[in-house]
């Protein structure tokens, strides 16, 4: 099982449930379209993959979160991104059935952010905004790392993709170690990841944060991550461009009230 948490995978099982998503109905927002690939079958039960219009996600019907979301991110939409003041619209995933999906009674008095994955600061036009607010973009996420260091990061991200033109970028939760907890019925991640991969210079990043207040994040190469969290991340990249890394500018802290 490697890291991946030993009472999760035996909660998988247990459900009985392995409705896996098929194959990747919106391409556009992965690398040369190709989906990431679930290593572990039994981190695959209860998948649901999720298209919206400029992400992706696949939802855990166990964890009740995403295992991760997935953005082509271009220049032009951040630029239309910058015109839109933030309005909140959190709400459950009707498309997916109430025993699978997190509502907001979950994380009503947790502690918790309902952090995003795809963030809504990278949203280009009002529906993609409302959009990203589902909760099936969402994991429990500490506050503080919430809105100082993710921020820090998601906006080192859209700096890039700007200078760039276009990034691919996938982001998710990692629940690793034996020690993880529930909130309501959503699983709360322990660490969180963003992978950063530029078409351009055919390099990439992954961001890796534990999920508590910190300044502290590790910068590793695809390959690590993918070993770390046994998700074939970007399976159309050779074994030397998932160890090629992509140099990015420090991560500052944001002083923001939230994560974008």
């Amino acid at each position: 099982m490697g890291l991946i948490q030993r009472s999760l995978l035996a909660v998988m099982l247990a459900a009985g449930v392995c409705t896996s998503a098929a194959a990747g109905n919106c391409p556009l927002h992965y690398v040369d379209g190709r989906m990431p690939e679930i290593q572990n079958s039994r981190m695959q039960a209860a998948t649901t993959e999720l298209c919206y219009d400029v992400f992706g996600v696949m939802h855990s019907g166990i964890t009740r979160t995403p295992l991760w979301s997935a953005e082509h991110l271009t220049a032009d939409h951040l630029e239309s991104a910058k015109t839109l003041s933030r309005e909140n619209s959190f709400h459950p995933e009707t498309r997916l059935p109430a025993s699978s999906r997190a509502e907001l009674s979950d994380y009503a008095r947790s502690g918790y952010d309902r952090g995003h994955m795809a963030p809504n600061g990278d949203m280009p036009d009002r529906n993609s905004q409302h959009q990203s607010f589902t909760l099936a973009n969402m994991v429990p996420q500490d506050g503080e790392n919430n809105r100082h260091l993710w921020a820090g990061i998601e906006a080192v991200v859209r700096k890039q993709a700007s200078k760039e033109g276009e990034l691919y970028v996938l982001t998710g939760p990692a629940f690793l170690g034996s020690d993880l907890r529930k909130i309501g019925n959503v699983l709360v991640p322990s660490h969180l990841y963003k992978v950063v991969y530029s078409p351009r210079q055919r390099a990439g990043v992954a961001f890796f944060v534990e999920n508590r207040a910190t300044s502290d994040y590790a910068l590793l190469s695809i390959a690590q991550l993918e070993a770390k969290i046994g998700i074939n991340l970007m399976p159309s990249l050779s074994a030397a461009q998932k160890e090629t890394v992509l140099r990015l500018p420090n991560v500052k802290l944001r002083k923001s009230k939230g994560g974008k």
